[in-house]
Formats: C-alpha cells, structure tokens, sequence
C-alpha cells in the first residue's frame, strides 16, 4: 500500500469544542594512595593557598552587594523561604532567582519580601520584574537606602569563558552565614533547551539568586540549581540572561502588578510557541523498527534511555524507550511545566500466544492513562479513537487539561498503540505540558503523522 496523509478517524472540530468547554469549567573504603613526592605536596599546597587567597579577593571585593532575599509570611516575621541575590544598579536594583520570590509574586496578600547585607543591615524589597523562562526576578531597594552600595557588573558577552577556568560562586547557604565556593566553569549543558553553565562546585539551598563572578569579579552567572544524589554538580543561569532582563526593565518605575499569573501566563505562551516550532521543524528519528515506521524525537534537548525485558523471559518481550526535556519552568513548589515527554513500547508475544498477549497488551495501554490533575488544573477530557496514519490502523486516546490560573494553556497527552497484529505490536505515548490549544493540535498530527509502514503492505 503506498503512503498516504494521516486520515484522522475523529472530528478535530468536534474534539476542540468539547475540550474548550471542559476548559472553561498537572555504601567501599576509599583506596589507599601512597604520599606524593615532596616537590608535588608543596606545589598543591602553594596551589591551593593561591586559590583561598583569590577566593577572599573576590569576596571582599563584592560583599558589599551580596544580598540574603528572604520570603516573610506577612503579619509576622517567621521567614517561610531564603536565597541570595546581588546589587546590579546604583539604583538599588537586584538580581535573585524567579523561584526564591515566586510565593510573593503568587500571594502578595501572604508574604513579604525583605533584605539582610553580609554586615547586618535590613530593609523591603520591591519586585520590578520576572522572567519565569530564564528563573530571574529583578527587585528594588528602598530609596535611599543605606544598602546601594555600589553595583557588580556582568563580563560582556564577546568575553566568553574557557573550560576548566576557575568562577567563584557566592551566597547565604542554608541560611548559615555568607559564603564564596570555588568552582570551574565546565562549558554548556548538552541538550538543554535553553542555555544553562555547568558548574564544578557546591550550591547548596539558600544560595539561589547569588551571583558567580570570574577572577576579575565580573558576573558570569546566577546560581540556580544543582543535581540531586550528585557531587560538584551544579547549574547555572548565564549572566546574559540576567542581563537582558536588567537592560529591559531597569528603568521602570512602576513595581509588578501581584498576583502575578497574568505576567506569567503571557511568558510561559511566548515560551511555548518557541518549543513547539523548534519540535516541530525536527524531522523523527527512524525508530528501528522491522515493520513499522516509528516517530522517535531528535536529542537536540531531550534526552533518552532504553531497556528491555530479560532474553531469557519467557513471557511478552518488552523493549522501551523514554525521552523527555530535563528542563522545566518552575512557577511554584506544586506547578511545573513547558517540557515534553515521550515513552514507546515494543511488545512481542509469540511466546505466549494470542490471548496472554492481548491481555498484556490492554494492561500496558491502561496503565499509560492517566494525567495529572489536582488543584492547578481542570479534569482531562478524552476522545478515543481509530486512526489510519499511512496505512498503520491504530487506536488513539487524545486528551487535554486547563490550568485554571494560566488562561490559554494545557496539558497534552496522546496514547497510542498499533492494531493491525495479534502476538505483536507497539504503544507510544507523548505529553506536551503548558501548550496552547493551536499548538496542541499540532503536536497530535505531528506525532500520529510519525507512524506509518516500513515497506509497502
């Protein structure tokens, strides 16, 4: 049978009246090692002493502009979040994370925000501004403020670091005392969606929103993160972002207009847009499949892991393969979105026979149904369908969710599986999180358009 155009089974315009009605209503001993020569102690030791003096250099340069941002519930002082942050400005503008703010800007009527410097003074803070894509936030010191001290300036952009150069990381971790942490610059995490510095060193909760500064003291990120389970890994937000942002709104007057969810919403649909057109222009991987023509996404920022059953199992081969974006946008502890996920099963039950494989085959596609729901979003509504996507027969299950605060935006997923063998067959599933409706529909054709035959059937 020759290729055709994906023939949907299912009214797409009978499927977005009803989802937008539903809308309006997610333990070894360390090895021994022999000492080193003397000449080779003396020189790590000299090394390091250099290092620790470098370090107390740039501390003491910028400690006047270190900050300690802190979330305050609001009829009392009992602090509820703390992180760091860093003067940008003689204007008494801030640089900190998104997230170190994000209870203020959501529930002003909750939470207030304060300063303390590293030598004990304290004050308000205002919120100018927010860029929930990049996880920045610009605040404003009180006029005339005894804190405006001066501002750290950011290395220009035609400065780029070198892999192994040494950055200095500051902050208030755990809220314990001031600190600097020494660390390299490891380049660009691969397959991120948007820029993000790997940091050799430690960022520990409550440093957040503090500045990195290279041996010059000049800006060249903003501490944002670091992996779980994991030693001298940390992350960083590029000092251009923040930046951007400073250059964009650092002359407003007016503070940011709280609750803040019209703000983000506008962002996250900007957002959005720009990663369903970057998804979209990549063509799919073949899935190395026999039969059937697989959609499998690129890696330009998604990663993947396969697996499978046992060669010596006896009951329904199984192979996997799971892909998914490790970035995020984070608008608070219970909501995260804007990233794609992608799972495909191949089952095989030749073995077993025709009934077992059914059995096993229904559990698998039940079991990839469900959708996260809760407080922040409206109940999926689901349209279940039989599609021909180039003479592959499959069933579909395509359904969506609202977010109730974030007006235009959904949740997306799409079950599939292959009907047109008994003992074999293959189930995908793809989820869009934070997408627009239009953009929904996109990625559904997109994807069921990715299925189709090997050879001519």
């Amino acid at each position: 049978m020759s290729p055709h155009p994906i023939r949907l089974l299912i009214s797409l315009a009978a499927l977005t009246a009803s989802l937008l009605t539903a809308a309006s209503a997610q333990e070894t001993s360390p090895a021994k090692l022999p000492p080193p020569p003397a000449s080779a102690a003396a020189s790590a030791a000299n090394n390091a002493a250099s290092l620790s003096a470098s370090a107390k250099r740039i501390y003491d340069q910028s400690r006047l502009q270190l900050l300690q941002v802190r979330t305050l519930l609001k009829g009392q002082d009992s602090q509820s979040s703390v992180g760091s942050g860093f003067i940008v400005s003689d204007k008494g503008l801030l640089i900190t994370n998104y997230h170190v703010v994000s209870q203020y800007a959501l529930e002003p009527e909750r939470y207030r925000l304060r300063f303390a410097t590293t030598d004990g003074l304290e004050g308000p803070l205002e919120l100018l501004d927010i860029d929930v894509r990049h996880d920045l936030a610009l605040l404003r010191l009180p006029a005339n403020s005894p804190a405006n001290r001066g501002a750290l300036h950011f290395r220009s952009a035609d400065q780029p670091l070198t892999k192994g150069e040494r950055i200095y990381s500051m902050g208030n971790p755990r809220d314990v005392t001031f600190a600097v942490v020494e660390g390299n610059f490891n380049g660009l995490v691969e397959r991120a969606f948007d820029p993000l510095i790997y940091y050799a060193g430690s960022i520990n909760p409550g440093m957040s929103g503090g500045p990195v500064l290279d041996d010059e003291g000049l800006v060249v990120g903003i501490n944002v993160s670091a992996m779980v389970f994991a030693e001298q890994m940390s992350f960083l937000v590029p000092g251009g972002d923040a930046a951007a942002l400073l250059k964009r709104s650092g002359n407003k007057t007016q503070t940011l207009p709280t609750p803040a969810w019209p703000t983000i919403t506008q962002q996250v649909l900007a957002y959005q847009d720009d990663l369903t057109k970057r998804f979209l222009a990549q063509p799919w991987r073949d899935g190395g499949h026999e039969r059937y023509r697989l959609p499998m996404p690129q890696e330009q920022f998604m990663r993947c892991w396969g697996g499978n059953t046992a060669s010596e199992a006896k009951g329904v081969k199984t192979e996997s393969t799971r892909c998914r974006m490790e970035h995020n946008l984070f608008l608070r502890d219970s909501l995260r979105l804007g990233y794609l996920d992608f799972e495909q099963y191949r089952m095989d039950g030749q073995n077993v026979g025709t009934w077992r494989f059914a059995q096993a085959y229904s559990r698998r596609f039940a079991m990839n149904s469900n959708m996260v729901t809760g407080k922040e979003r409206t109940a999926p509504q689901c349209k279940e369908s039989f599609v021909d996507s180039h003479g592959v027969p499959l069933r579909s299950v395509v359904c969506m969710n609202a977010y109730k605060k974030l007006k235009g935006l959904y949740d997306l997923s799409i079950l599939v599986a292959t009907v047109d063998h008994d003992q074999q067959g293959v189930q995908g599933q793809f989820e869009a999180n934070g997408v627009s409706f239009d953009n929904a529909l996109k990625l559904t054709t997109h994807y069921l358009e990715g299925f189709g035959w090997k050879r001519a059937h």
